[in-house]
């Protein structure tokens, strides 16, 4: 792929899913919040037009037209998570309705390829707010909160430095399979949806526990539901309740901010270790833009050794290749280069400069960690924002 790359436009989308009959909610129930960190980096879009109007029923949609979903004793679960949206939630929901106008339609276009329900594009509010940057305190990571070796599983790289489970385009790609595996496998969407929060292996062993000779059905999953972890207990009605709550936002207290009209870039490639500065520059683009367009580089340096696609504002692809070009690989990271003493080791060197030790051996990996030498110089990748103030 050149540098100039090719145009991406994924033009938003106004696809649906039929919600539940609505109820008057009961009091908020005693969960906590959803589990990532909610303090994450301002929405991708800065202007748009509002792009909220209720979207039409979807007739054909397996997980909403599912029998149990009108199950009265699930209803009262879903009003319990209802409520919860309107209230403790609501101080969050109309930034994750912001973010999911921006990545949604990429989220539209992989269930429509996959042939998966609609109301899917409602997983990764539950999952992330829709938060590429998202990281649970079990150390899930993106939009639709992946593990590493799940990850890697499918496909994805996830490194110090590049961790595709942030890719919003990547990762939605990765859980249109994934899904598609687990429906294959459980043979019921519920099942499937619990075995995504808990993991399949522990979902295949309850069901080999509990029901081995059971037909695979929606109804299996609440018989089989207080035998699940808590949080797997309350993932469904809690997604079917943002469903509810996401189709039409405004009955519920909301008034949702305006949204782009789609997520447009250009892709290029850089070549080797580049700091998200020099792209920028190479651009003609901000840094935050940069950024902002891609959230997998994780420390702001692309891996050394590797040629890594990147994704660049409108219009600026073209230009980069002869902008980049121009400057001099040893300009192409913005770095700290710093001289070994006595008695330091790289976890030392590390702490001094605030950056994780495995960023730290990945910059410089022909430095044996156990020989590092008095006057020996380590390449110290941080951001320039820290380079300011580094010692």
């Amino acid at each position: 792929m050149g540098g100039a790359g090719r145009r991406v436009m994924l033009w938003l989308a106004v696809m649906g899913a039929g919600g539940c009959g609505a109820r008057t909610p009961p009091s908020p129930p005693p969960i906590p919040p959803p589990d990532v960190d909610h303090r994450v980096d301002e929405p991708f879009a800065e202007s748009a037009e509002a792009m909220f109007p209720v979207p039409d029923p979807v007739i054909n949609d397996e997980i909403l037209s599912s029998p149990m979903v009108r199950d009265p004793d699930l209803r009262d679960e879903v009003d319990r998570w209802i409520s919860y949206w309107e209230t403790t939630g609501g101080r969050w929901f109309p930034d994750y309705l912001e973010r999911m106008s921006w990545f949604s339609p990429a989220v539209d276009s992989v269930l429509a390829n996959r042939g998966l329900p609609p109301s899917l594009r409602y997983l990764p509010i539950v999952e992330s707010g829709y938060s590429p940057r998202a990281v649970s305190r079990a150390s899930a990571v993106g939009l639709w909160q992946f593990m590493a070796p799940t990850a890697q599983g499918l496909g994805m790289w996830v490194g110090p430095l590049l961790d595709e489970r942030r890719n919003p385009l990547k990762s939605t790609a990765a859980a249109g399979n994934f899904l598609v595996q687990l429906r294959e496998r459980f043979g019921s969407w519920f099942l499937a949806l619990a075995a995504y929060n808990s993991g399949p292996n522990r979902m295949q062993r309850l069901l080999d526990r509990y029901a081995p000779l059971e037909p695979r059905s929606d109804a299996l999953y609440w018989r089989l539901r207080d035998r699940l972890p808590r949080e797997t207990r309350e993932f469904i009605p809690k997604f079917l309740a943002a469903v509810e709550v996401a189709r039409n936002p405004e009955a519920h207290g909301f008034d949702p901010s305006p949204s782009p009209e789609g997520f447009v870039f250009d892709e290029v490639v850089v070549p080797d270790a580049t700091t998200l500065d020099v792209v920028a520059e190479a651009a003609g683009a901000p840094q935050e833009e940069i950024e902002r367009l891609n959230p997998e580089v994780v420390r702001g340096i692309t891996p050394p050794g590797r040629r890594t696609v990147l994704r660049v504002p409108p219009g600026s692809g073209p230009g980069f290749d002869e902008n980049y070009a121009k400057i001099p690989p040893r300009e192409r990271v913005t770095f700290v280069e710093h001289r070994v003493v006595g008695g330091e080791t790289l976890s030392h060197i590390a702490r001094r400069y605030g950056v994780p030790l495995a960023d730290l051996r990945a910059a410089n990996p022909r430095v044996e960690p156990r020989r590092l030498q008095i006057g020996q110089r380590i390449t110290v990748p941080i951001a320039p924002r820290a380079r300011r103030t580094a010692g």
